[in-house]
């Protein structure tokens, strides 16, 4: 009896040391929060300015408060520390379910109504590292309403994850919005899928009608669709940004005529995939581009016009080479290789500079939808949104081996050591 004891005494003398070393190698106290830590790494990207090369960077109660050169003791190691990585095309949402079927053009209504925050989606793109989104209504409609920027963990509901809500009036050009719907010519209307547009050119027509609606309100005073005409109207002034899907050519000439016809002040391309086709006229029309994930094949399939548009890994470079603000996305892909730090990777090696490719998952697409003064980067006074690397950042051998989001240790780079 009196050995098992002295076992029993042992085992929890063991259990206390590691509970210790567990909150001891954080750099805290055992008064200090659960979302204070200190962490050091060979190099640390900032994603604000030159990296610092052995440096600290020390977190308390959900914030960034020191950015430094040196080590601290007991820190938490990592090899590199970057900024928590950004996607404004994650695809978190349940399809149809998602979006306002009953019209083609839906302005007030925000995305949040349609988002399963109990999805094991969110866990998954949060291990990989992307610690907000920009979560958007599917292009099944020519405007699909307001985005929001969430954090991609934390308790489950809008309110506790939410870091802007109406970055963005979402709409889209191209085949989606008018899949579905039916002439009504011929035969009596059997739902309200019988209706325009039933064309890429009834896209354009719907698009333009509406701008054209909101301009004549505004001239005359009488307005038919007051919500509608101030949404519209924010676009027109640059308050608000209008994120447009437009994977083809003839897409992208679309998005950025109307972009120029209406003085739209500021646009956002998504899933740009041939947006390197027209560079001088991306180039001239300001508009920011968000690529689709990078293929092995380069080809991207539209199955709503049954074809394939072309990727190249250049298409990054080149855009950046113009003065583009470009950012990456991974479209919540499950298969190896297609998270958005692989994303970076590839742009990398397409000849894309490690900076412009960290900017382009990171401060970028922050600064695109106006989040850039809480998260994007690492400074003092913002989220603790981070991401530790076993190697250098988003290179095939390098892991992520830690994650921070909002100060809370998610992903413990200490493995099972606690």
């Amino acid at each position: 009896m009196k050995e098992l004891s002295i076992r029993a005494l042992q085992r929890s003398a063991t259990t206390i040391a590691l509970s210790v070393l567990a909150t001891g190698v954080a750099g805290q106290g055992a008064d200090d929060g659960k979302d204070d830590w200190t962490l050091h790494a060979q190099h640390i990207y900032t994603a604000a300015g030159d990296a610092i090369e052995g440096g600290t960077v020390r977190v308390e109660n959900g914030k960034i408060v020191s950015v430094r050169s040196g080590g601290g003791s007991g820190a938490l190691e990592a090899f590199a520390i970057t900024p928590g990585m950004i996607d404004l095309t994650p695809g978190i949402d349940m399809g149809h379910v998602s979006v306002e079927q009953s019209t083609e053009a839906v302005f007030g209504q925000s995305a949040a109504l349609g988002l399963d925050l109990f999805s094991y989606r969110w866990d998954r793109i949060l291990k990989s590292g992307v610690t907000t989104v920009m979560a958007s209504a599917p292009d099944y409609n020519v405007f699909s309403g307001l985005s929001l920027c969430l954090k991609t963990g934390g308790e489950k509901t809008i309110s506790a994850r939410l870091v802007k809500q109406d970055v963005a009036l979402r709409a889209a050009v191209g085949t989606q919005p008018s899949s579905g719907n039916r002439p009504p010519r011929g035969s009596e209307p059997l739902n309200f899928y019988f209706r325009r547009p039933t064309t890429r050119m009834g896209v354009e027509w719907l698009f333009r009608k509406s701008y054209y609606d909101t301009i004549s309100a505004q001239q005359s005073g009488d307005s038919d669709n007051r919500v509608r005409d101030d949404i519209l109207g924010k676009t027109l002034l640059g308050q608000l940004p209008l994120a447009v899907k437009a994977m083809a050519t003839q897409d992208v000439r679309t998005a950025i005529f109307l972009k120029e016809e209406f003085g739209i002040q500021r646009m956002i391309l998504t899933h740009a995939v041939e947006a390197w086709r027209e560079p001088e006229l991306v180039q001239r029309s300001g508009v920011g581009v968000c690529l689709p994930p990078f293929r092995a094949s380069g080809r991207h399939p539209d199955g709503f016009a049954n074809d394939a548009y072309f990727l190249p890994l250049q298409a990054a470079k080149d855009l950046f080479d113009l003065g583009v603000p470009i950012a990456l996305s991974a479209q919540d892909g499950s298969e190896a290789g297609s998270r958005l730090g692989n994303q970076a990777g590839f742009a990398i090696r397409g000849g894309l500079s490690f900076e412009a490719a960290l900017a382009a998952v990171t401060i970028q697409p922050a600064s695109m939808v106006a989040i850039d003064e809480t998260v994007g980067s690492i400074e003092v006074g913002k989220d603790a949104d981070l991401v530790l690397w076993s190697g250098m950042p988003f290179e095939p051998t390098s892991q992520i081996i830690g994650v921070l989001l909002d100060g809370q240790l998610v992903v413990d780079p200490r493995g099972d050591s606690e």
